[in-house]
């Protein structure tokens, strides 16, 4: 006998959802490599603080083991103050992990609800949010956190704020594409017949059925992050030294790149490896979300 709970049925259907969303996730491979690595990337910012004592083994200085090259000892060899390289890369994964990941979601938390409430809305009042999001598109991204940080001052707060402004835009902009795309469906219809606020209307209708390219594009955007935020760190408007920041690593090693290549090539390595990873298990969620690239 079939159920009559309706609430039942609904959760029935949203695991029914997340589990074919999982098994067409589950076919690219590239994504599933992408995923596995970025637990583990996770997993080892997590865990930094374990596996590595950080005034020790981070910052602290042996001047007798300088510029050690790679070895059973030092897998990545040490700097120039003769600091492990694999304990500082490994303890730097949290801060551009969470410079990323924060960065999106506050750009995400300003940026959901001025995309939404443009493409449900419409009429002059998207007119006006759009000419005030061109405003900010003619500035470059890069341009505008620099911008933001020299005004600031360099530190892990500023730099995620920096990038978050950024941020805003592109998030607010792809929100609201989404949006206008099932705004004029017939459950959105209904909704608005039983007198329904805007907002509850937009949060409880309109933002689930659209949520997957918004998703997508926030998987996208972190590697993105990522990489913005070395470029600011490796320029000296990042997290300053002696943290051990990815962008701070390639900077500090610039005059050792003859001597001890393995200084720039190591964090950079940890860059291209996060950022590609991240990007396939956004390509995973595009493929996996999207119903027009099942196969």
């Amino acid at each position: 006998m079939s159920s009559i709970n309706p609430v039942v049925d609904n959760i029935d259907v949203k695991q029914s959802r997340l589990r074919e969303v999982w098994r067409q996730f589950c076919r690219n491979k590239g994504a599933v490599v992408g995923l596995i690595v970025m637990v583990l990337i996770i997993l080892v910012a997590l865990l930094s603080d374990f596996i590595w004592n950080y005034e020790a083994d981070v910052i602290g200085m042996n001047v007798q083991n300088r510029l050690i090259s790679p070895s059973l000892e030092h897998p990545f060899g040490t700097d120039n103050f003769g600091r492990d390289m694999l304990a500082r890369v490994g303890y730097g994964t949290r801060y551009s992990l969470i410079i990323g990941f924060s960065a999106v979601l506050f750009g995400l938390a300003i940026g959901l609800p001025v995309g939404a409430s443009a493409g449900y809305i419409g009429g002059r009042y998207d007119d006006i949010v759009m000419r005030f999001l061109d405003a900010f598109d003619i500035i470059p991204n890069i341009l505008l956190s620099i911008t933001i940080v020299s005004a600031m001052g360099a530190n892990l707060l500023n730099l995620t704020i920096a990038l978050a402004v950024s941020s805003v835009p592109i998030l607010a902009r792809i929100t609201r594409a989404s949006v206008m795309t099932v705004r004029f469906n017939e459950y959105i219809e209904s909704a608005k017949a039983i007198s329904g606020s805007s907002m509850y209307i937009i949060f409880r209708h309109v933002l689930p059925n659209c949520f997957s390219p918004i998703l997508v594009q926030c998987t996208l955007r972190i590697g993105v992050t990522i990489i913005s935020a070395s470029s600011l760190s490796f320029i000296g408007l990042g997290v300053p030294l002696p943290t051990p920041e990815w962008g701070a690593l390639l900077s500090a090693s610039r005059g050792f790149i003859i001597q001890a290549p393995y200084l720039s090539i190591i964090p950079g390595l940890a860059i291209m490896i996060t950022v590609m990873a991240i990007n396939l298990v956004g390509d995973g969620l595009r493929d996996a979300l999207d119903p027009k690239l099942k196969r």
